[in-house]
């Protein structure tokens, strides 16, 4: 599974770095997972640092979401969140800084020059990288006031490993890579060589992040050895992916958090726990807590093959959190998806409603619609299915009904079903077949919670008055 790696007293530092350009991205989410329960397994930090350095796509809209959907996760960071851009000076300080010892130099290529090369290269079929026609040259011979980035002069002979905690040994030649820019001609700082300034100054002990970045590693370690700078342990995470194997889009998956939160009512506990399997594992364990991931989690049990999210899954283990959810919570939950205000009753309503319920619901919009009964007003506009269930017989067996459940002194379940028995018994009907033409009337669904729940929640006045209303044919 990797190496495995010994902290000794050092203490752990992980960092989650996520770029503003968009939504927090479900592989985002898992990243910062993982990072957190490391950091919290080892009584280390946990950070996060806002990587804003493309301005022209970097949003305030993007950094509130990010931010959200952590907090939403629970995915409490230490100390306040570090913005990259505001560490620019900072960065061009330690290029300039190996420019004076002889790590780095002074590139006076120009646009066309670099076209050219490229254009060459992939005519000659080579490897397309900067071939270094500035790392020898005195900075005299180019033009006065002529525009230079500066570049860090990499090693060429010899080969590096790193030691991967996930992917285990990955060595790769030093004549594969390429001196990289450090310092742009207008002064800013790359984003290679900010995350190595900002890894650093941070302390951060622990590099944990998608297995996409696993080539940067071996760009990024020339600067940490030019530096003389401790090096951080890596351990890259395979990417998620669609059911089919096909890397996750917004055309196939929702890949935003919010989406999950907001449009799939899924629970931030059921999602973190879901993340967390998601390429992790601990024996056969499928519901765990955040406590027992804290105790659990170790980077060992992460696997290096892709893993392949599967909403189903997701919904089912949705649904187990649900049902296990404090009723004024969940209540909390739909009051917020119905689109109106409830009034100090109807929130208790909804409150004791939510026993009978959760059983059924996989999300919140399951149980925002299974709600929706309780609030709808007189008389009821009937679904096509709940239409069918009062066609034939069903009305006049309705107003037996409705004499019936006048009739009964104490309104809780166990009175309402004996009531509805002997109508049904009387009529020479299966009780179901009692209930369906009772669900309609009360819900205006075909389906609904067990319909004595329905009636003991809705109360006597407003369960005889909605019967009443459909006891005969509308004109």
């Amino acid at each position: 599974m990797g190496a495995t790696s010994d902290t000794g007293a050092k203490q752990v530092v992980t960092r989650f770095a996520p770029s503003p350009t968009g939504f927090l991205h479900i592989g985002g989410a898992r990243t910062a997972l993982f990072n957190l329960l490391f950091a919290r397994h080892h009584g280390g930090k946990f950070l996060l640092r806002i990587e804003d350095t493309d301005r022209a796509r970097s949003t305030d809209q993007a950094i509130s979401a990010i931010l959200d959907g952590m907090r939403w996760l629970n995915l409490d960071w230490d100390g306040e969140e570090v913005y990259q851009f505001s560490r620019a000076a900072r960065h061009a300080e330690v290029a300039r800084e190996m420019l004076a010892n002889g790590h780095a130099y002074k590139c006076f290529a120009t646009a066309e020059e670099l076209e050219a090369m490229r254009a060459e290269q992939k005519a000659n079929k080579q490897p397309l990288r900067y071939d270094g026609r500035w790392r020898d040259r005195n900075e005299s011979e180019a033009p006065a006031g002529a525009p230079y980035v500066i570049r860090l002069k990499a090693p060429r002979e010899g080969a590096v490993t790193i030691e991967d905690h996930v992917q285990g040994p990955v060595t790769v030649n030093n004549a594969e890579l390429d001196d990289l820019v450090l310092l742009r001609s207008d002064g800013t700082p790359t984003y290679m060589l900010a995350v190595v300034v900002d890894d650093h100054d941070m302390g951060v002990t622990h590099v944990i992040r998608g297995d996409d970045h696993l080539n940067n590693a071996f760009r990024q370690l020339p600067i940490y050895r030019a530096m003389g700078w401790e090096e951080p342990e890596y351990a890259h995470i395979p990417l998620i992916f669609n059911p089919d194997g096909t890397k996750m889009s917004k055309r196939k998956n929702a890949v935003a958090v919010d989406e999950y939160r907001d449009a799939l009512g899924i629970l931030p506990e059921a999602l973190s726990n879901y993340l967390l399997r998601l390429g992790w594992g601990h024996g056969d364990d499928e519901i765990i807590s955040r406590e027992q991931a804290i105790e659990w989690f170790e980077l060992s049990g992460v696997g290096r093959s892709p893993s392949r999210f599967d909403l189903k899954k997701l919904e089912s283990l949705n649904g187990h959190y649900i049902r296990a959810s404090d009723d004024a919570r969940l209540a909390s939950l739909v009051a917020a998806r119905l689109g109106f205000e409830l009034s100090e009753s109807q929130a208790d309503l909804l409150r004791r409603s939510m026993a009978a319920l959760k059983p059924r619901a996989a999300n919140l919009l399951e149980l925002s619609e299974g709600a929706g009964f309780l609030f709808r007003t007189r008389p009821l506009e009937l679904d096509e299915g709940a239409k069918a269930l009062l066609e034939g017989d069903a009305r006049a067996l309705l107003a037996q009904l409705h004499t019936a459940l006048d009739g009964v002194e104490s309104w809780d379940t166990e009175a309402l079903e004996a009531a509805v028995r002997t109508v049904a018994e009387d009529a020479g009907v299966k009780l179901g077949a009692a209930a369906q033409p009772l669900r309609a009337a009360l819900t205006g669904r075909r389906t609904s919670p067990g319909i004595f729940d329905v009636l003991a929640l809705l109360g006597r006045e407003e369960s005889l008055a909605r019967i009443a209303d459909q006891m005969t044919v509308p004109a």
